[in-house]
């Protein structure tokens, strides 16, 4: 009798950068990158974990960091508003990273709490393709996203402990 070996899962998690950050700064988290890291590849079994984020110069240290933390980084080109301030929407490049690579992973794992990637959710779940979709917070969390995603989202706020910096 043949016997397939017991393979761990190759799942990759495509991460909203900004919305990430604002979303666990709203609840007090500082997010440990290594932290987060590990638990993404011990819980989810994320073999890869792309994390989506402007390109500003001057961040250097956190895109260092993150590296650092096994992130790998896929930069958007920040554009400013009238006012100077700072705008690099990756919705679009996440989604694109997200269905270019589905050949390459069994789940994937998406980090936000946008409700812009209700349509990528869905998709993933119609193709047997999502493993989870992990929000910052609750408060924050779309409700198309809790809707179309339900029973495939979880929410960061709940495992504080395995995430937070510890200071």
């Amino acid at each position: 009798m043949n016997v397939m070996p017991n393979r761990p899962s190759k799942n990759f998690a495509f991460i909203d950068g900004q919305n990430l950050h604002l979303g666990l700064k709203d609840i007090g988290i500082a997010l440990d990158f290594r932290r987060f890291r590990i638990y993404l590849r011990d819980r989810l079994q994320v073999a890869e974990a792309y994390y989506f984020i402007g390109y500003m110069p001057e961040q250097q240290a956190l895109y260092t960091n993150l590296q650092r933390a096994g992130f790998v980084l896929q930069f958007k080109e920040v554009s400013r508003d009238r006012d100077g301030k700072a705008k690099g929407n990756v919705d679009v490049d996440l989604t694109l990273g997200a269905v270019s690579k589905m050949p390459d992973y069994e789940q994937a794992v998406i980090v936000t709490s946008d409700g812009d990637f209700a349509s990528l959710v869905s998709y993933l779940i119609e193709n047997k393709k999502l493993r989870t979709v992990l929000s910052p917070n609750r408060a924050k969390c779309s409700f198309l996203l809790r809707r179309t995603a339900k029973g495939h989202i979880d929410f960061l706020e709940d495992i504080r402990s395995k995430i937070d910096l510890k200071r």
